[in-house]
């Protein structure tokens, strides 16, 4: 599981088998999940994050989009 980045307490990683599906990342802390589609970011999954919780996290996701993109590229090609 690659960690991309941490920030506010929250750790952005992806799990190293899921390069066949759309660009995404996961997102953990402290027992709860998300996952946030790339392209365009938006909220796919969640399991214990508020709602508030997860508008925050979306902001972070995009304003931290493009490095996300390059780092599953990095990881996963094209």
């Amino acid at each position: 599981m690659p960690t991309a980045m941490r920030r506010d307490g929250l750790r952005m990683f992806f799990y190293s088998n899921e390069g066949e599906e759309p660009a995404h990342v996961h997102v953990e802390r402290r027992g709860a999940t998300a996952e946030f589609w790339l392209i365009p970011v938006e909220s796919a999954q969640n399991s214990g994050f508020s709602a508030h919780e997860v508008r925050k996290i979306r902001r972070v996701v995009i304003e931290n989009a493009n490095y996300l993109r390059e780092v599953w590229r990095e990881l996963f090609g094209a």
